[in-house]
């Protein structure tokens, strides 16, 4: 198979995305152009480390680069300040200067983690994504989104710090656990939903085969959607308007995500899934697209096997009062509104800020009363 080359236009700080099968194997060859010297610092997690971390120690060693490698432990719980501190310590004591590469090697957690601590550690160091789940390959790897968790939300510290390289091995996805691939499908459809319905159309009916280990079908959607979210990035990098697109899904899941504590009973991409279908559910009660567009959101969710409900979600939840108020910590709060990402039809996704609190609440008291 060939590799995808996708350009993050962002004048002096652009950067390519590429992506094919046995990128890890390749990794050498492809860093090895970004070095001033031929020593790298890797910062992965547990489970990668388990799989992979060999494949590329020996990739780097091949090109005759040094490497060192720090391992944390994987889950939404090491992304927070206790992980950010000990990776920035790390770096520190291995004597990581501005000039170097640091390779994030993992999913979004560690993306977003390493990339924060990279942003800071001597105002700025150089980083590469090796995104190794199929939700950073198509989302958190590109943007330079990066930061923690706090106890009072989700990605509330951080800063934009974008990579020099993203380098997405489709390989990898392979030995994802299928509920993991399924939370990164969230991200996926999201991009067909908010502004491509012609790629919506090809993931009903592509999407179960690629699930199930096509590799041209997931090479496929792998581009379309770090295509889809290069194009928005290197038109909006700080989210001053259209980047705010990609948060669809994103007020409800980050509320739903808080209020399960960052656990395993709901993956970000599973709340995602979840907050894109209530999402269209909110847009239809206002009137602004048909009956049509949420049920086939909620159709394909289904014929896909993720989380498409609150029922779905284990465990006690809040109510829908308790849900609304975790909202409004969000970062999409503008001047004490929420926004939410609304959409007048399948890839006719806009930004709304004045939804009102009464519509939501009964939104959500609907769903939660599906669970009882």
């Amino acid at each position: 198979m060939t590799t995808d080359l996708v350009p993050v236009a962002l004048g002096a700080r652009s950067y390519e995305v590429r992506i094919g099968a046995g990128l890890i194997e390749r990794a050498g060859a492809e860093i090895a152009p970004l070095l001033r010297r031929k020593r790298v610092a890797v910062i992965t997690d547990d489970t990668v480390a388990s799989h992979h971390l060999l494949s590329l120690a020996e990739a780097l060693e091949a090109q005759g680069i040094a490497m060192v490698a720090l391992s944390i432990p994987p889950g939404e719980g090491s992304k927070g300040w206790e992980q950010y501190a000990r990776c920035s310590e790390w770096l520190l004591e291995q004597k990581i200067e501005r000039r170097d590469v640091v390779i994030a090697f993992g999913g979004g957690v560690v993306g977003d983690l390493v990339g924060f601590a990279c942003a800071t550690l001597r105002r700025g160091v150089r980083f590469v994504q090796i995104p190794t789940t199929l939700l950073a390959q198509v989302d958190s790897s590109v943007g330079g989104k990066t930061g923690i968790n706090t106890a009072q939300g989700k990605n509330l510290i951080g800063a934009f710090h974008q990579p020099s390289l993203v380098l997405a091995d489709i390989a990898v996805l392979n030995t994802l656990e299928p509920r993991d691939f399924l939370a990164g499908y969230g991200e996926v459809v999201k991009y067909g939903l908010l502004g491509d319905a012609a790629f919506f159309d090809w993931l009903e009916i592509n999407g179960p085969a690629m699930a199930a280990g096509d590799m041209g079908l997931r090479q496929y959607a792998v581009k379309r959607s770090v295509e889809m979210k290069a194009g928005i990035v290197s038109r909006d990098e700080t989210e001053e308007g259209e980047r705010a697109l990609l948060n669809l899904g994103h007020t409800f899941c980050h509320a739903l995500e808080k209020a399960t504590g960052y656990s395993s009973r709901l993956l970000h991409g599973e709340g995602v899934a979840i907050g894109c279908a209530l999402a269209f559910e909110l847009s239809q009660r206002m009137g602004l697209c048909s009956q049509e567009a949420p049920s086939r959101v909620r159709a394909h969710l289904k014929a896909m096997g993720t989380k498409v409900d609150l029922a779905d979600i284990p465990g006690d939840l809040l109510d829908a009062a308790g849900l609304l108020a975790l909202m409004g910590q969000d970062k999409k709060v503008v001047d004490g509104k929420l926004r939410f990402i609304l959409a007048r039809g399948i890839g006719q996704a806009f930004v709304a800020d004045d939804v009102p609190g009464d519509l939501v609440t009964a939104v959500l008291t609907d769903a939660l009363r599906g669970r009882s």
